[in-house]
């Protein structure tokens, strides 16, 4: 059985660079599983639509578009603050910060430069504008639980959904 579009609990491994780099962005290898929920949103659009018809140890190299990634990068993302509103904050270029944006959700800014009187800050995610390339390898797949696709979490109280082993869509 294949990996679906919906309902499923996907395991993998991965490696991810920026497109046409050897330099390594992110990766799990030797580490946990990334799992996630198909269809939840809760990996990059473009990746999550690529694994659909993979099954359990295949591997393969996705190419990512910027567009399906983290999105292309936004001019009107980049502001010019007043230095005063970091007040305590030792500052750096390419540093991160975290705070609360207006609905209420964490987001993070880059400082890309600063005077004695400007702080310049880009809300874009570091790797917009960037096509990627993802080296996965699909280590576990399997229904997921009533509770888990109602409330997104992975390994919320089990339901009928034993793992039968063959992956998604087995049922």
């Amino acid at each position: 059985m294949t990996i679906q579009n919906e309902k499923c609990v996907v395991g993998i491994e991965y490696e991810v660079k920026e497109a046409g780099t050897t330099e390594v962005v992110d990766t799990n290898k030797g580490q946990n599983p990334l799992e996630f929920i198909m269809g939840k949103k809760q990996i990059i659009t473009g990746l999550e639509s690529a694994l659909v018809g993979m099954n359990i140890d295949e591997e393969g190299d996705i190419m990512v578009p910027a567009v399906d990634a983290y999105g292309e990068m936004n001019e009107e993302a980049k502001q010019t603050l007043p230095r005063d509103q970091f007040e305590g904050v030792e500052l750096e270029e390419g540093m991160t910060l975290y705070g609360k944006g207006e609905d209420g959700q964490q987001t993070q800014v880059i400082v890309t430069s600063f005077d004695d009187k400007e702080v310049s800050i880009d809300f874009n995610h570091p790797l917009a504008g960037k096509d990627l390339m993802f080296s996965v390898k699909i280590l576990s797949s399997r229904v997921a639980t009533v509770d888990e696709i109602t409330s997104g979490v992975i390994g919320g109280k089990a339901s009928d959904g034993e793992s039968c082993g063959t992956g998604c869509g087995c049922h």
